[in-house]
């Protein structure tokens, strides 16, 4: 797109979208419009994009005031030359086209035409045309706005060319454009002329994949004279250019990737006197001629060359990975013409023989670092290299027992790679300063043993014959040996160890342990995982280091001793058959030992220890617990635990606070006086056992808070009398007697009565019949229940009530609940009495009751509500019809949910009716109509 062109709202956003072709075009005529342009009447036209021109970026005074300077786009793609200023011309010459944009044709002395549209340009359109260039620019202080941009990338330059023309200026300083990349992109030989015209001083040029990458080489080495790297590729680069690159003085480094050199037949001389860095990748040739006295990285990667020679005296890094036409004795010719070598890259390079690393041995004294993985035909026999630090050797099949011989000779080694080596059987070294090893996919290897007191890193995985391993080190701090499955001895000395990890490692026996105890070998040693290894039967671990063990899927362990006093985490997953278990003493502040199903004898001893649970231990009979800070204790279907256990564990536990006994029907009264010794018991969990009567309780507990009593049907229908008669347990919260066989009327004494409750479960109780709650507030207990000669029952003069959370869940024979002002359940809060079959009429008047759940009241026809505050009322399937939903809900000015789901008298037709009878609805859940 050129000036004068139509440009849509779109294109006027985005001119980042312009093509390198139009960016050239602008740039050339950007070259004809500076040379020799002079005017005394109208400013000209400046169209210097300062990449290479002088003193643009802080402008040109002319006449006491800075002149109009040109202004362009740059983008990640673009740069664009300015049309010649609007401001400098007279109003009379300034028109607004059909856009609202203004217009201006200015001729200059040779003629030439420039046609300025501001919609071209960027320029805000609410801008007034009077308006002066310093007034619409965000002015900063150029050298302060230089060394903003100089923080910014190319492509962040470009989006900065936008803000303004001072902005366009100085983003495009020379400074900043020191590279010129043309990669991928369509540039001729004449733009690509101009552009080194322009910047004359640019170090770095990259043309990879553009067309006519000979000439635009031959030009860029001719024009740019400060030029110091040069990338090409992608095409074919003549035999003249490497001729003429010696002319280059000032070249550093050149990169060429995948181009063909010379017609892919010829010999290729590269001389220079000045290049430090060649790198030639994926490159067709023939025979590569290199006399660089200066040069010290050579590269010839994955190039198909047969004969390379080098005269290189300098060189200390050489790289002729896969390069599969490279004969033997080409690469022996060319490496030891390299006295200074420091690093050889010959990977893949099929043909190297050992007679080449003897020849690299005795003339590269300096030699490094060597890799020489894929070659299949190195053995490593009779060679010496004592200077290596780092030797790959990957997939070498020649490598085997034999070969750690001469890598024994190589002292100084750090790093030693020897994966996919298939013949190697064994792995015995000592050298003194070794740091890194790999041992990976050696199928046959059958034993590792490494000593080096600075060996940091140890990398041993897929080596399924592996059985031995011997590791001394001082400096060695994390081992991860996975899935070894074969290895069944493993030797440590390692002062420094912290971590191991030999999960699945299926061979490992009992000895294990004697590594990771104290005098083992690893004295510093804090976490060890022994996961799934499936042979362990009889663990036992002594260490004063070990803060963390993981034993999960060990299936065969079957006795546990953990003498460990800093052990803060151990993981029991799937250790089904643990029978006995010690943990003494141990770090431990939990411990679930509920995963363990057998097991039949447990002491803990442990200082610091807050939480166990012994959930599902069933046969669990002896138990000796140890932990005097331990709050809360879990022995649920403990069915075997017995008297002793317990008073044994109260003994030495004097902090417990929470405690669940539920079936565990093997504790008995003797037992339960043991609790006396819980000052700070406030939450006893009683269900499911055998339990006669609560005088134990009431006797040893007079601090409780929680009560759960599920399931205890042999409790008789006095022994809830302490608590309503005699206010036994004054401080009890919560009450559960979900599925018990307590009568109705021993029910109904203790909701009058006992005050104080405020959470109360009765599901399930067969016993429950109407809660008819009608009584006074001079009589807080039901009239028909007691006679005149009767006592009152205790605290019967208090009226108020705190119980706030009762649940009536499937009480089959409840048929009526009938709740008034005058029962004085102001705190009542929620109330569920689903799944009760039975329940025809619900009559409620309570101030504070938020929630209420009648679902599966499927006889519920009666519902009468006076209840303020209550929000969610929840009524599937009842048969209630939608008349008495619809009263009842009518004083519930804050009901917000209302569920009436497989409802089958309450049509869709009715939600409506619903909404008007209670306008605080937010939501109506229906099976009939979308939520």
């Amino acid at each position: 797109m050129f000036f004068g062109e139509e440009m849509n709202e779109n294109d006027n956003n985005n001119l980042g979208e312009f093509t390198i072709d139009e960016w050239l075009a602008y740039v050339m005529d950007a070259n004809k419009s500076e040379v020799g342009e002079t005017s005394s009447s109208v400013d000209k036209v400046d169209l210097n994009l300062c990449l290479g021109g002088e003193g643009t970026s802080s402008g040109v005074e002319r006449d006491g005031k800075r002149s109009k300077v040109g202004s362009f786009a740059l983008d990640c793609d673009s740069l664009f030359p300015s049309a010649p200023s609007l401001e400098s011309r007279p109003i009379s010459e300034r028109m607004p086209n059909s856009s609202g944009h203004y217009v201006c044709s200015i001729s200059d002395d040779d003629g030439s035409l420039f046609i300025f549209d501001s919609s071209r340009m960027g320029v805000d359109e609410n801008v007034s045309p009077e308006m002066d260039d310093q007034e619409i620019r965000m002015d900063l202080n150029n050298d302060l706005l230089h060394k903003v941009l100089s923080f910014l990338d190319q492509d962040s330059l470009c989006r900065a060319a936008k803000v303004c023309r001072q902005w366009r200026v100085a983003s495009a300083h020379e400074d900043f454009w020191r590279s010129l990349n043309f990669e991928n992109r369509k540039i001729s030989p004449q733009q690509f002329e101009d552009m080194c015209h322009r910047y004359p001083n640019a170090t770095q040029v990259n043309i990879i994949r553009s067309p006519a990458i000979h000439a635009l080489a031959m030009q860029a080495i001719s024009s740019l004279r400060n030029l110091e790297l040069l990338t090409l590729g992608k095409g074919l680069l003549g035999k003249t250019f490497f001729q003429a690159l010696t002319d280059c003085t000032t070249l550093k480094s050149l990169v060429v990737t995948a181009a063909i050199l010379g017609n892919g037949f010829q010999e290729i001389a590269i001389i220079h006197d000045s290049l430090r860095h060649i790198k030639i990748v994926k490159c067709r040739v023939v025979h590569v001629y290199v006399r660089c006295p200066q040069l010290q990285t050579l590269s010839l990667k994955r190039s198909s060359m047969a004969h390379a020679v080098l005269n290189c005296p300098l060189l200390r890094d050489l790289d002729i990975a896969s390069c599969h036409k490279l004969l033997d004795a080409a690469i022996r010719s060319a490496v030891i013409s390299c006295l200074l070598l420091e690093s050889l890259d010959m990977s893949n390079c099929s043909c190297v023989s050992d007679e080449t690393l003897r020849g690299i041995s005795s003339t590269c004294g300096n030699l490094h670092i060597l890799n020489a993985s894929y070659c299949p035909n190195i053995s490593l026999e009779s060679v010496r290299l004592p200077m290596l630090t780092v030797l790959k050797l990957h997939s070498c099949e020649g490598i085997t027992s034999a070969s750690m011989a001469a890598i024994s000779h190589s002292y100084m080694l750090k790093v030693l790679e020897l994966d996919n080596c298939s013949l190697l059987t064994s792995v015995s070294l000592d050298l003194p300063r070794l740091q890194k090893i790999r041992l990976v996919h050696c199928r046959k290897s059958v034993e590792l043993s490494v000593r080096s007191s600075v060996l940091s890193s140890i990398k041993v995985s897929n080596c399924p014959s592996l059985q031995q391993i011997n590791i001394v080190s001082n400096s060695l701090q994390k081992l991860v040996l996975p899935k070894q499955e074969s290895l069944t001895s493993l030797e440590l000395q390692c002062q420094g160890l912290l971590e191991v990890d030999l999960t699945d490692c299926e061979s490992l026996t009992n000895s294990i342990c004697e590594v990771f105890s104290d005098g083992g070998g690893c004295p510093m040693l804090k976490s060890l995982i022994l996961d799934n290894c499936e042979s362990l039967t009889a663990v036992a671990f002594s260490s004063k280091s070990l803060t963390s063990l993981s034993l999960a899927g060990c299936r065969a362990i079957t006795s546990l001793q953990l003498a460990c006093p800093y052990l803060e985490q151990v993981s029991l997953d799937g250790c089904d058959h643990l029978e006995r278990a010690t943990f003494s003493p141990v770090g431990l502040q939990s411990l679930n030992l509920g995963i363990c199903p057998k097991l039949d004898v447990l002491k803990i001893e442990a200082p610091i220890m807050v939480l166990l649970e012994l959930k599902g231990c069933g046969v669990l009979s002896e138990a000796l617990i140890d932990c005097p800070l331990l709050t809360s204790l879990d022995a649920s279907f403990c069915s075997q635990l017995k008297d002793d256990s317990l008073s044994a564990t109260t003994a030495s536990c004097p902090l417990i606070e929470s405690l669940i006994l539920m079936s565990c029907p093997s504790v008995g009264s003797d037992g339960l006086l043991s609790l006396r010794r819980l000052p700070n018991l406030t939450s006893l969990d009683l269900s499911y056992t055998f339990l006669t009567h609560l005088q134990p309780i009431l006797n040893s507990c007079s601090q409780l808070q929680v009560l759960k009593l599920q399931a205890c049907k042999y409790l008789t229908d006095t022994s809830l009398e302490p608590l309503y008669k005699d206010g036994a347990l004054p401080t009890l919260r919560e009450l559960d007697l979900s599925y018990g066989s307590l009568c109705q009327a021993s029910i109904e004494e203790l909701l009058a009565c006992c005050t104080h409750l405020t959470h109360v479960n009765l599901n399930g109780c067969m016993n429950m019949h109407d809660l008819n709650w009608s009584f006074s507030v001079a009589h807080p207990y039901l009239s028909t229940t007691h006679s005149e000669d009767d006592p009152p029952p205790f605290h019967a003069e208090q009226s108020q009530r705190f119980l706030q959370y009762l649940n009536c869940v499937g009480c089959p024979n409840i048929k009526k609940v009938l709740i008034p002002l005058a029962a004085h359940f102001s705190h009542l809060s929620s109330l569920n009495l689903s799944l009760s079959a039975n329940l025809k009429e619900v009559d409620v008047a309570c101030f504070n009751l938020c929630f209420l759940n009648l679902s599966n009241c499927s006889s519920l026809e009666i519902l009468k509500l006076d209840c303020p505050r209550l929000t969610s009322l929840f009524l599937q399937s009842c048969i209630i019809s939608e008349e008495a939903v619809e009263f009842a809900i009518s004083p519930c000015k804050m009901l917000e949910t209302l569920d009436v789901r497989f409802c089958q008298k309450i049509s869709h037709t009715s939600m409506g009716r619903l909404r008007t009878a209670c306008p605080s609805l937010k939501r109506i859940f229906s099976s009939l109509v979308p939520v």
